[in-house]
């Protein structure tokens, strides 16, 4: 239990109620060694063994920045473009991890097709003077538009806030143009829009966020933000790794580890684990462990054999702890405490 605000409860993580991000949020914390446990499919509360007396909260992903914020809950799990939107003058929203490899889109400024003179915002400048009017820019996150538009000394601008489709909102005419989230791009040109060159407002993803004024004022609530850190980004750090085992041949382990520093791919985290294999023979050869990312396997495979490398294992890697994760030292700094704190 901590006591917020002069009330006791349990430390709580807010986690997406539906959608894409809900199923990805779940999938994260179970790969991550802290699976929830919900008792039923109609609870919006739930528990994580691992974590004794924290307490998750199912909730829409926009109330789950509003919550941090207002310090109602510690933790939580939603969408960079909706942590961007919240108002948040007292700045009590910190992100903790803002690329947790789901739920990605980028935030960007669309035109009509047919506006063939508009390619990039200093052309809206443009076309602003030409029409002799306010641009109207209709969207769902207006306070994002309007910081990028006013960067672009684009003030004369009307913002339309529209649910649902946008796409539709130049072709009968109730905005000129709209801001809005892009996948894939295949609606977009479906609808004969186009993204503007310079357009890009805010590339998005699932990010863990935490409430900064719960943190400082609670150590229990910094150290469970140490345990998420933890095993999040150690999970994420194996998710694009592979651990290869081979045989090698050489005089020495140093030997041995001299021909492996020499390639750019199997070096490794921080250099290879080396020992001494006993054979039937009585040959000088040696095992080596290495961290290998996935892109770069085939590469790494190729550059053991140009050494002598045989019997090569390949095998999956759940974690990759550091002996203390960055994002974990870099949330200290951006709170402005120690570790001995």
């Amino acid at each position: 239990m901590v006591n917020i605000n002069g009330k006791k409860r349990d430390i709580r993580i807010a986690l997406p109620s539906k959608g894409q991000l809900a199923e990805k949020a779940l999938q994260l914390m179970e790969k991550s060694g802290l699976g929830v446990k919900k008792p039923n499919e109609r609870q919006y509360r739930a528990a994580i063994p691992s974590l004794p007396g924290v307490e998750v909260l199912f909730q829409r992903v926009g109330d789950i920045a509003v919550s941090v914020r207002d310090g109602i809950v510690d933790f939580g799990i939603t969408g960079l473009d909706i942590v961007g939107e919240i108002q948040d003058p007292q700045k009590n929203i910190l992100v903790m991890l803002d690329e947790l490899g789901f739920g990605g889109c980028r935030f960007c400024a669309i035109v009509p097709e047919n506006a063939e003179n508009v390619i990039s915002m200093g052309d809206v400048s443009k076309l602003v003077v030409e029409k002799g009017k306010n641009l109207r820019v209709a969207t769902k996150f207006p306070n994002l538009t309007r910081v990028f538009f006013e960067k672009n000394a684009l003030f004369d601008v009307d913002y339309i806030v529209a649910e649902g489709a946008l796409e539709i909102a130049p072709l009968i005419g109730y905005a000129d143009m709209i801001t809005d989230l892009v996948s894939s791009g295949l609606t977009l040109r479906d609808n004969r829009l186009k993204i503007l060159e310079d357009g890009l407002i805010l590339k998005s993803q699932a990010c863990l966020i935490a409430s900064r004024k719960n943190l400082i004022d609670s150590p229990q609530v910094m150290d469970v933000a140490r345990r998420l850190l933890e095993f999040i980004v150690a999970y994420l750090r194996a998710e694009n790794n592979v651990a290869v085992f081979a045989n090698i041949r050489g005089d020495s382990p140093q030997d041995v580890a001299d021909l492996i520093l020499g390639k750019k791919v199997i070096r490794g985290l921080q250099g290879p684990t080396i020992s001494q294999v006993i054979t039937h023979q009585g040959e000088n050869w040696f095992a080596v462990n290495l961290i290998v990312k996935k892109s770069e396997l085939a590469e790494g495979i190729s550059e053991l054999r140009s050494i002598g490398g045989s019997g090569v294992v390949v095998t999956p890697v759940n974690f990759i702890f550091e002996e203390e994760p960055e994002a974990y030292r870099k949330m200290l700094a951006e709170l402005q405490v120690t570790n001995g704190r």
